[in-house]
């Protein structure tokens, strides 16, 4: 996949391994790395494919996961595990200089009034400079936003 079609919208990669389908759309990440952090073996962004679900259980995986502030991860279990569950009550956090990340269930609605995404995470833009709106894409940094 070229560096192009990485950033364009809507390009999903998927996979798959026992019990877990893990979705990455790249469009939505910002490289906070909590995934990387959280299991390096797992997430490697040096090597291709940069996921290797079947490098730990899918209960870690999914943990991992549930820590991507921008929801640029997300999965699905397929063992009949628990899915994530939205926090509740919805929480919205400021990051210094930064976007807000947004956990719960989550509805992004757009002028008409339609549904566009439904998520647990989200990270918005609050700079009013991002190419990828309402998502956060890292523009506040080149533009000196302070909060």
């Amino acid at each position: 996949m070229s560096a192009e079609q990485r950033h364009k919208p809507d390009v999903l990669k998927q996979y798959e391994s026992h019990g877990i389908v893990v979705h990455w759309e790249p469009k939505l990440c910002i490289h906070v790395s909590n995934c990387v952090r959280a299991l390096p073996h797992v997430f490697k962004p040096d090597t291709r494919p940069w996921i290797n679900i079947e490098a730990d259980s899918a209960d870690e995986v999914a943990t991992a996961i549930e820590m991507c502030p921008t929801g640029a991860l997300s999965y699905v279990r397929t063992d009949g595990a628990p899915q994530e569950t939205p926090a509740s009550p919805t929480q919205v956090q400021p990051r210094p200089n930064g976007p807000l990340f947004v956990r719960g269930a989550v509805e992004m609605i757009d002028a008409e009034g339609n549904v566009t995404r439904k998520a647990t995470r989200v990270a918005l833009c609050r700079c009013g400079q991002s190419s990828n709106k309402p998502y956060c894409d890292l523009s506040h940094r080149a533009a000196g936003f302070r909060s």
